[in-house]
């Protein structure tokens, strides 16, 4: 049997994301009055950066800052007050971003960034909100918005999208924009892949940017018709062990490649209950080569499993925590962790 602690964190997450807000102004347009501060990512990069492009040249900054022009333009249609953090191609301080929905006041902050990665078959959504889930309860609640209707508009649901915490990516500070900017609600979204070829070449038609930046608006205004949730502080968390991943170039390497198999070999083991070592450490490199990805919240349940069935109880726990906290989107199939119980 699992252990109440263990039981008890499971059935938080559980019940947990099932319903972060409720209905909110009636009548009227949601998005009306909203002071809303838009962040097209990177940019004025081109000379000095050969990572963010895609196979046929096609560069993220650039995605990016046409469809942050199209949402102002659809967010201010619908009478909200609307603060780009550049309108060029040009380079502006991480902080300077983060100060701007500060000094505004913005109910919201977005981040609009599209993703990279080894595999050119890789492309779904990931949003990021910052630090804990139990704490940014606004912040995973406007994530989950949006990873639901860029799922819906640029894939019809054909994929699963992932909901995450910054941390994943830089352990133990998450990124300085969503740092910088906490108690604001805010996120990044990467709504899809640019090294996947044929995403690249979606990317490059303002039509398509347009549909992303009709999704935003919806997930904009699903989320203001519903009472904003809160923000609590991080001060006085006791904050996770890091668990070291793959940083940007790492995750354009042969092994990161492997996530998807390293996951499918672990979980299998896992189930048949044989070859526990093996199986956490295929999980946990599955974790660490794309720690972002759909299953990373499941591999991190999973080695918790795993080191509970080994008797590591105060590790496992530390696990379960970094899955459920981290992973605001994964879906928790107990059924897996009790099988290394059994």
């Amino acid at each position: 049997m699992r252990s109440a602690p263990a039981v008890a964190l499971v059935l938080a997450l559980a019940i947990g994301g099932a319903g972060c807000a409720a209905a909110g102004r009636t009548g009227a347009d949601p998005l009306r009055g909203r002071t809303i501060v838009v962040d097209p990512g990177h940019g004025g990069t081109a000379a000095t950066d050969s990572y963010r492009v895609g196979p046929g040249g096609e560069r993220e900054e650039w995605i990016d800052l046409r469809v942050a022009r199209i949402l102002r333009d659809l967010l201010e249609a619908r009478g909200a007050r609307v603060l780009l953090t550049r309108d060029a191609d040009i380079d502006v301080p991480l902080r300077a971003r983060a100060d701007l929905a500060r000094d505004s006041a913005a109910d919201v902050f977005i981040s609009i960034h599209h993703n990279a990665t080894a595999d050119p078959a890789v492309n779904f959504p990931i949003v990021y909100y910052h630090g804990y889930a139990s704490r940014n309860v606004a912040g995973v609640a406007l994530a989950r918005h949006v990873a639901r209707e860029l799922t819906r508009t640029l894939f019809a649901d054909s994929v699963r999208p992932s909901v995450v915490s910054d941390h994943v990516i830089f352990a133990g500070s998450g990124t300085a924009v969503l740092r910088h900017s906490y108690g604001i609600p805010g996120l990044i979204g990467e709504a899809s892949f640019f090294t996947s070829p044929v995403e690249e070449r979606r990317l490059r038609d303002p039509k398509y940017n347009r549909r992303e930046a009709e999704a935003w608006v919806r997930a904009l205004s699903a989320f203001f018709s519903e009472p904003v949730p809160g923000v609590l502080p991080i001060e006085g968390v006791r904050p996770l062990e890091v668990f070291r991943t793959a940083q940007e170039g790492e995750r354009m390497s042969e092994a990161a490649k492997r996530w998807r198999e390293d996951f499918e070999e672990g979980k299998r083991l896992v189930e048949e209950g044989r070859e526990l070592g093996k199986a956490y450490e295929l999980l946990t490199r599955s974790a660490r080569s794309f720690p972002d990805s759909p299953v990373a919240g499941k591999a991190h349940l999973l080695r918790a499993g795993v080191l509970e069935a080994q008797w590591e109880v105060e590790a496992a726990a530390e696990a379960l925590r970094l899955g459920t906290e981290f992973y605001a989107g994964v879906v928790c199939n107990a059924a897996f962790i009790d099988r290394t119980h059994s």
